[in-house]
């Protein structure tokens, strides 16, 4: 007997501990109901527990706890007790001999139990699960891969070799489920090429999944965010998913969805909706500063006056039992809401080392009714500089620039100290772009930047490195790139031509809803590339089979850009101008904030006037002449530069009544200055002003049934004259952007001659006098050889 022990150790372990408690102690264990019966069995058995029955035990025991209202509520009770310590003991003597899921399960649980990654049992799970890493079937592979993300292991060479695994065995895997997880696991570490290949097989076995599996919907989007890919196809297709399931999903599931949504820029307005909706019926519900939080920062956004009022009471009821994190959460959310609060700000600042904290408390303080800079703050920014990217410069810049501003106390030296601030964040600025070789590292960093100290100090490099860049533009950044030179207002004609000829070649790669990204560089700053109508078409085209699809605000600006570069598809104008889509679109701006509402609303008449205007065979008619008359009810006053020249006009057309200043005109656009010429080219007279320098008189407009110079004797013609400011212009040359291009050619078939002044040469040396002036605007008004002309 003793020689068959020392041959067969592991087979006489068998035989003396399982014949006779195996199936019963199983059994006993899944008929408890609660964690002390499990804890009783424990240490009754200890002595003869085998791996499959410590296995139970600890899956037991989380099942009791997933049952409880809140996760929380007894798990330091369970980590604590005794029995749980000599089931950790159990599963380290045991654990080689557990089979793999039993392994991966029981390392699992202990980390949901709050077990750390450096306790000696978690570290021998990992390296057990690590020597049999190979073997692992895809549920075993998954579930281990959340286990190292919970640790932060999501570089570390263990994450590699699962990536491996993943991609060698790519082809066979059939479950989406499973493999949804280790696509998020992964998704730090894995190649383009890679990534590309997961969101195909993921396509292919999108369909295999139930309907009501919402997480692993959640988990394919999530992956899509962490590789910053805005894959339109299926985010479509998860989103079918949430809609279908909106009714059992929880705050924290459409909290997530809705962060997830917004870092892809993935707008849904039937989702967004549905969860307005679901989420204002939970406002009662939570009383707990976290969970408050968390429905104010989902909410907010969407919400409409009267729950924001209801958010915002609540919360400053709260306040002072925030956490620091909380409180940023609130503000970064009431910005979004349009509104602050100092009483959140206040000593949250102070504790910060996070350079996106930081920079955000920093932004909303500088917002506050007086706000400053101390050295103390100056110094702590200055700590975390070298740690910033450039959002986090941008950030601090705006915020010092604001403070600046309004600093108006200067008893010290701090608004040299925020000068010198300033000089330090353009130089780590300028540092980043310059030691930056992958544009989609780039991209991530300049996509959201904006503010004048971007615009002034950083926007020319930037578009320097880009160009750098430019053969790494491709269809999955080539939206996003072209937005950001929309944005910027600077035109790059390599950029511009590198970002049409990636259209072309890879149009098919692209989803229309990037089309709009894709036009709009070419739209605002009235760029025609090389292959302009092959572009332009290719780009249309794509558009028709999926207009249905598209959301009406984007249809909207999809119509009111191309028409500034005179392009009307009838199909688009015919899915735009009916009463179905015009009421669909009526309910979608309800969620949108005013200024954003407004916006849009304009966009749409604009659209309207341009189809009106230059497409009159479509007969679609004009309806926005009481938007038009609400948003022009108050002109204001002019200006410095407008006063200087209606004066100089006035002398040189003979007098006050030979010229007006803002004219609405039909289809209500405003004229700068408008004057009348006979045929002879002599200025005609209106009827008396009566204009007080400073103000503008009462608004001349004509009607809007007729063409402005349908009026006129014969052969007269109207002149309008524009000053155009740098608005009008891109930000780095003299080129005229396409809304003033627009305007001017609808002026021109209103019946104006349309007159445009830049600004740099009205401001330019060769006009710094009056006579240089007045010369200019006889030349531009009667032509070469009639600045001596007499008046009557």
């Amino acid at each position: 007997m003793l020689r068959l022990r020392a041959i067969c150790p592991f087979s006489w372990r068998m035989f003396q501990f399982r014949p006779f408690s195996f199936e019963p102690l199983i059994s006993q264990m899944t008929k408890s109901t609660g964690e002390e019966q499990i804890f009783d069995l424990i240490e009754k058995n200890k002595a003869i527990l085998t791996e499959e029955q410590v296995g139970c035990a600890f899956s037991m025991l989380w099942q009791f706890q997933r049952q409880k209202i809140s996760l929380l509520k007894n798990v330091e009770y369970i980590r604590e007790h005794p029995q749980f310590l000599t089931l950790q003991d159990l599963a380290t003597t045991k654990m080689e001999f557990m089979n793999d899921t039993t392994l991966v399960n029981v390392l699992y649980i202990t980390q949901q139990f709050g077990i750390k990654a450096h306790d000696p049992l978690i570290e021998a799970l990992v390296t057990e699960a690590w020597r049999r890493l190979e073997r692992f079937d895809i549920n075993v592979l998954s579930k281990f891969s959340s286990c190292l993300v919970d640790q932060h292991l999501y570089f570390s060479p263990l994450m590699g070799e699962i990536a491996d695994i993943v991609n060698r065995n790519l082809e066979g895997i059939q479950d989406l489920r499973s493999l949804s997880v280790l696509m998020v696991s992964i998704s730090s570490l894995i190649s383009q090429r890679f990534q590309e290949q997961l969101v195909n097989k993921t396509e292919l076995l999108f369909d295999t999944i139930d309907p009501s599996q919402v997480n692993t919907a959640r988990r394919i989007v999530q992956f899509l965010r962490n590789i910053k890919y805005s894959y339109y196809p299926l985010l479509e297709r998860c989103n079918q998913v949430f809609l279908s399931n909106m009714n059992h999903l929880d705050l924290d599931f459409i909290s997530k969805i809705l962060s997830l949504y917004h870092s892809l820029q993935f707008y849904s307005f039937q989702f967004f909706l549905m969860a307005k909706k679901r989420l204002t019926e939970m406002i009662p519900l939570f009383d707990h500063p976290a969970n408050f939080v968390k429905l104010l920062v989902a909410l907010g956004p969407l919400a409409g006056p009267q729950e924001k009022d209801r958010l915002k009471s609540t919360i400053l009821l709260m306040s002072e039992e925030l956490t620091s994190q909380q409180a940023l959460a609130v503000m970064e959310a009431m910005e979004e809401m349009e509104s602050r609060n100092s009483h959140l700000i206040k000593n949250y600042l102070k504790v910060s080392i996070v350079p996106s904290e930081i920079a955000l408390l920093v932004c909303a303080l500088s917002m506050l009714p007086s706000p400053h800079l101390d050295e103390a703050r100056i110094s702590q920014i200055e700590a975390v500089l070298p740690q910033c990217d450039l959002s986090d410069l941008n950030d601090f810049a705006t915020s010092v620039l604001r403070c600046i501003q309004y600093d108006h106390t200067y008893l010290d030296s701090t608004p040299g100290k925020q000068l010198k601030l300033l000089q330090k964040l353009d130089y780590h600025g300028r540092q980043r772009l310059q030691k930056c070789n992958d544009l989609n590292l780039l991209w991530k960093e300049v996509k959201s930047l904006k503010g004048d100290w971007f615009a002034h100090s950083l926007l020319e490099e930037t578009v320097v490195t880009l160009q750098r860049l430019m053969d790494e533009i491709n269809y999955i950044n080539v939206a996003g790139i072209a937005s950001f030179i929309s944005r910027s207002n600077y035109l790059s004609t390599s950029l511009l031509d590198r970002i049409a000829s990636v259209v072309v070649q890879q149009i098919e790669k692209i989803h229309p809803f990037a089309i709009l990204g894709v036009i709009l560089p070419f739209c605002a700053l009235n760029y025609d590339p090389p292959q302009r109508d092959e572009f332009f078409g290719t780009c249309i085209q794509h558009l028709n089979s999926h207009l249905s699809k598209l959301d009406p605000i984007m249809l909207v600006f999809l119509g009111s850009s191309l028409a500034t570069i005179e392009y009307f598809p009838e199909n688009l104008l015919k899915a735009i101008f009916n009463i179905k889509f015009l009421a669909k679109l009526d309910s979608q701006l309800e969620l949108l904030c005013s200024s954003l509402n407004m916006k849009v609303q304009f966009r749409l008449m604009e659209l309207n006037r341009a189809v009106c205007l230059e497409c009159p065979e479509y007969q679609i008619p004009w309806f926005h002449e009481r938007f038009c008359q609400q948003y022009n009810k108050d002109t204001g006053s002019m200006n410095g530069a407008q006063q200087q020249i209606y004066k100089m006009l006035a002398e040189v057309l003979g007098g006050i009544n030979f010229v007006k200043a803002s004219v609405l005109t039909p289809y209500y656009y405003t004229i700068g200055f408008e004057c009348i010429l006979d045929k002879r080219k002599n200025p005609l007279p209106y009827g008396s002003h009566n204009l007080t320098l400073g103000k503008l008189p009462k608004i001349h407009s004509e009607s809007n049934t007729q063409i402005a110079g349908s009026r006129l004797p014969p052969g007269a013609e109207k002149i309008a004259l524009e000053f155009l400011d740098s608005r009008a212009f891109c930000r780095n040359t003299p080129h005229l952007k396409g809304k003033s291009a627009m305007k001017k050619r609808h002026l021109e078939i209103l019946g104006y001659h349309v007159i445009q002044i830049p600004h740099f040469e009205w401001n330019s040396m060769a006009l710094s006098t009056k006579g240089a002036r007045m010369d200019y605007l006889r030349e531009r008004i009667f032509g070469a050889g009639k600045s001596d002309r007499c008046f009557y």
